[in-house]
């Protein structure tokens, strides 16, 4: 599918992305930063999907709700998503947690827009789109709000099918033959599959489209419920379910996708499934395409130099294979095989990366071997240090996850961690 005329209902849409989320399966990584301003495939960051999603879907008016450590969130889209323009009523706010209705912070995804509802309501929208910010996927939100407009629904949740042994993580939903939601339980413990998939489940993306008076209506009366966790998964949209009408869209009919794979969406909140979606961006046919003018991820561009390889002599040559390298990057006299070096990354002599992730601003000196590693920003790895070679050593010093990722973080190997945001 490729990019598709949008009209009014775009138009007519306020996009409100939550963000405040810390990610705690991330472990160490999101010590520092919000699990949305991850950098991700060598110069981005998680929340630039949603976002360029946005503005490739022809929606230009934008909140993004930011709550846990947000000022890296914070100084990338204000540097990075200044650029639309006021007078054409087009913007990316960003909205920090601000007690905006009482004295507590947002309790749960429901109540993060309901302590902005003013703001909402100042931007006159027929239709509020409810996304997450901390999601991995290309869709064009043109096609689902259309589809909501034509169906008559309050609600619609965008839908995936994933395996059945993973939709206890997810918010599952039945629907009927015309796709009308007529029930839907969060994380359940035993999902129900998809009639005539036993293996499969429909899954909600956190992708909604209200129509806006009936959001006011709802959250007003979420917000009044003393029993509700104020949350759209848990409280908001099975409530809906029993007294409105849910739609679910099929993500299969709006997923931007070139390379005829199946509808690439990911949670990447564990550090297996990061480093698992970085490293297929290595691939010869990798299951997201960046290389796409059609459907462009946006970022904040720092001012950099290409990337520099250095030497070609026997045994002390700079060079990189199936990999992703960032502007700024100096591979010197090292091999880096499937691999992601993010911006200014410096990689010494005799040094062999391999199926590892190296963040922003990393110093990598002689002879370092780092086997399936993500190594975290402003990280010094000493001449000779060895990652991802011994478990058992690693473990003492580092984390490492069940299948044998090892992260590696300025704390962990005693260094000051200055300027981590």
């Amino acid at each position: 599918m490729r990019h598709t005329p949008h009209g009014r209902a775009a138009s007519s849409t306020f996009g409100v992305v939550l963000a405040g989320g810390r990610g705690l399966r991330l472990q160490q990584l999101t010590d520092w930063r919000a699990k949305p301003a991850m950098p991700m495939a060598g110069h981005l960051k998680i929340i630039d999907f949603t976002l360029s999603n946005c503005l490739n879907s022809g929606i230009r008016r934008i909140a993004v709700l930011t709550q846990y450590k947000a000022q890296s969130l914070i100084r990338h889209i204000t540097r990075g998503w200044g650029f639309l323009d006021a007078s054409l009523d087009e913007f990316v706010d960003v909205v920090p947690a601000q007690q905006r209705v009482d004295t507590g912070w947002y309790s749960g995804t429901a109540d993060a827009v309901f302590q902005n509802l003013d703001m909402v309501r100042d931007a006159s929208p027929k239709y509020v789109l409810v996304l997450a910010g901390d999601h991995v996927y290309k869709m064009d939100y043109g096609v689902m709000l259309a589809e909501h407009a034509d169906s008559g629904a309050d609600v619609t949740v965008a839908s995936i099918e994933v395996p059945i042994e993973e939709a206890h993580a997810f918010g599952v939903l039945q629907v009927d033959e015309r796709a009308r939601v007529v029930a839907f339980e969060e994380k359940p413990a035993r999902p129900r599959p998809v009639p005539g998939k036993p293996t499969r489940a429909l899954a909600s993306m956190g992708v909604y489209v209200f129509n806006a008076e009936y959001l006011y209506r709802v959250l007003a009366e979420d917000a009044a419920r003393p029993d509700s966790c104020h949350d759209f998964g848990a409280d908001v949209v099975p409530r809906a379910v029993t007294g409105g009408h849910v739609q679910a869209h099929d993500f299969r009919q709006s997923c931007i996708n070139s390379t005829g794979h199946e509808p690439y969406w990911r949670d990447v909140g564990t550090l297996d499934a990061y480093w698992e979606a970085n490293i297929d961006l290595t691939r010869r046919d990798p299951q997201l395409v960046l290389h796409d003018d059609g459907w462009p991820i946006r970022t904040l561009q720092h001012q950099l130099p290409p990337a520099k390889f250095l030497y070609d002599e026997e045994n002390r040559r700079g060079m990189t294979v199936d990999s992703l390298v960032a502007s700024g990057c100096v591979v010197s006299g090292a091999t880096v095989r499937r691999s992601v070096l993010f911006s200014k990354v410096s990689v010494g002599d005799g040094s062999d990366i391999e199926e590892s992730l190296v963040l922003p601003d990393v110093l990598v000196g002689r002879n370092v071997v780092l086997r399936r590693a993500i190594v975290d920003k402003h990280c010094v790895l000493p001449d000779g240090l060895k990652v991802g070679v011994n478990p058992a050593l690693d473990r003492a010093r580092f984390t490492v996850t069940d299948k044998g990722v090892t992260l590696v973080t300025p704390e962990m190997l005693g260094q000051c961690a200055h300027s981590r945001i």
